[in-house]
């Protein structure tokens, strides 16, 4: 069974940062890519960030320059640093990892459960 665990979500104020962390845990061999969506109430899901198993990382425009994401293959784990926040970054953010591989198996795409960040004016 393969699971997909974040955490690190909260309440900040404007300007402030925080560090999402998703570990994938079960018999990895391998997972393509990685990423963070993000849901705010009324919104459709977006895609913040992605990376690619060899480290090729994309961007949503509006998080361009504030968000880095980075993964750690050995502990199947990325992370989003999220720095200068604003009040709109305010969501529901989940983890997603996409082509994971586990003993023979091959997921398409697995999701994690989700964590709230606020942002306060």
């Amino acid at each position: 069974q393969v699971q997909l665990v974040e955490s690190g979500g909260g309440l900040v104020q404007a300007g402030g940062s925080l560090r999402l962390s998703c570990a994938a845990s079960g018999s990895i061999v391998s997972i393509n890519v990685m990423g963070w969506y993000r849901q705010a109430p009324g919104k459709q899901r977006e895609l913040v960030a992605g990376i690619s198993s060899l480290g090729r990382t994309n961007y949503a425009d509006s998080v361009k320059g504030r968000f880095t994401i980075s993964r750690d293959n050995a502990k199947n784990t990325v992370y989003l640093q999220m720095n200068s926040l604003k009040p709109e970054d305010t969501a529901v953010y989940c983890c997603n990892a996409d082509d994971v591989v586990v003993a023979g198996i091959r997921y398409i795409k697995l999701w994690g459960q989700g964590t709230l960040v606020t942002v306060s004016s």
